[in-house]
């Protein structure tokens, strides 16, 4: 791909991604006027005791918008950006590593995994205890990635892996149907919304260590275009220019169920994006990964 057309689609896919998310910041069951986002955004003054006069009371009006803009949309808006990249590099990487149009990041079990442990906590009662529940969708998230790379390396290439994982999803979908059989109704309730996915628990204290994981993460998969490249011409070919494939696939899957784990944990299931995005990235891009993974990075915050 010429530099030239990546740097182009580069710039337009950031200018959207500014466009779209101010339009959320503003948009909502509390609208906020375009003219008054600068001010929002700035500190609020503080009064001080000191001073000689008094300082006028401040706006309610403006308040109420900074405080849905900096405590509610703000927060969720970084979080969809943060999920919607990582799910499409994952989704990128993953179609890449089984060769399989099909594939995304939930293919080896990190998302049925995650739905088995935070579905198993609110069974158990901690459906009000956020911090359970994501450490539960996390663990379960790794335990199953784990099965599904101990089942499937037994059999040679990546087919046995892709088998372990579908084989992980349909037993983690029977648990999961287990525990829907055993909820009450309010844990049916909680269990429902969990499964659809959502941003609505997005909060700076989440976002100040989610953040700096899933960038890293982001990076080290990034860096990886070489090896993707590779693979797309077979497994065998990409042995023969120096890459060791056992080794390779044990990293690729590792960096994507530590990426995508957590942020299952927070958000519950999002789909589409891991899977729909990359084939959206290379109708323009082409399949070289050195461009691709940016440019779908830049698409699956867009789109989510």
């Amino acid at each position: 791909m010429k530099p030239v057309r990546f740097t182009l689609l580069l710039i337009t896919l950031a200018v959207l991604l500014v466009l779209s998310a101010t339009g959320s910041a503003l948009s909502g069951a509390v609208r906020i006027p375009l003219e008054a986002l600068p001010e929002l955004l700035m500190p609020a003054a503080q009064p001080d005791p000191s001073a000689a006069q008094a300082m006028p009371a401040p706006n309610p009006q403006l308040t109420l918008w900074r405080g849905v803009l900096l405590d509610i949309r703000l927060p969720r808006i970084a979080l969809g950006l943060l999920v919607g990249g990582a799910l499409a590099v994952a989704g990128a990487v993953m179609q890449a590593l089984f060769r399989n149009p099909l594939a995304e990041p939930g293919l080896v079990g990190v998302s049925v995994g995650g739905a088995v442990g935070a579905v198993g906590a609110i069974v158990l009662g901690y459906d009000q205890q956020p911090l359970v529940l994501a450490g539960a969708a996390f663990v379960g998230s790794l335990l199953a990635t784990l099965a599904a790379w101990l089942l499937g390396r037994r059999a040679p290439g990546a087919a046995g892996i892709l088998l372990a994982g579908i084989a992980i999803n349909a037993f983690g979908g029977a648990l999961i149907g287990v525990f829907t059989y055993l909820a009450d109704d309010m844990q049916l309730r909680s269990l429902t919304f969990w499964n659809l996915g959502s941003l609505a628990t997005a909060d700076w204290a989440m976002l100040s260590w989610l953040a700096p994981w899933t960038l890293a993460l982001m990076g080290a998969l990034l860096w990886q275009w070489r090896a993707l490249n590779a693979l797309l011409l077979g497994e065998r070919e990409a042995l023969h220019l120096g890459f060791e494939l056992q080794r390779l696939r044990a990293r690729l899957i590792l960096l994507v169920t530590l990426l995508v784990g957590p942020l299952v944990a927070v958000t519950g299931i999002i789909g589409f994006v891991g899977l729909v995005v990359p084939h959206l990235v290379r109708l323009v891009a082409g399949a070289d990964h050195r461009p691709l993974l940016p440019l779908s990075l830049l698409a699956g915050a867009l789109i989510l």
